[in-house]
């Protein structure tokens, strides 16, 4: 490892100081629970499929609206 890499400290994603201690990847407590908050108000997103009304059925546990088949225990 380069002596640059060495000394370069990691920053906060959400006010951009320098972290370190317990709350890592952020420099505190306040920041996690910001971008917590915004993970929980939609802010951020995963890309990929959309499920089908609301529900992701690649395992199969949910019913199918499709072809009818499907658990019935599940409604």
């Amino acid at each position: 490892m380069t002596a640059s890499k060495a000394t370069k400290k990691a920053r906060c994603p959400i006010c951009k100081t320098i972290c370190s201690g317990e709350h890592k990847p952020f420099c505190s407590d306040r920041c996690a629970k910001i971008d917590l908050s915004r993970w929980f108000g939609e802010h951020y997103v995963l890309a990929g499929v959309t499920p089908i009304n609301g529900f992701d059925d690649e395992d199969g546990l949910f019913p199918s609206t499709a072809s009818g088949q499907g658990r019935s225990d599940c409604l």
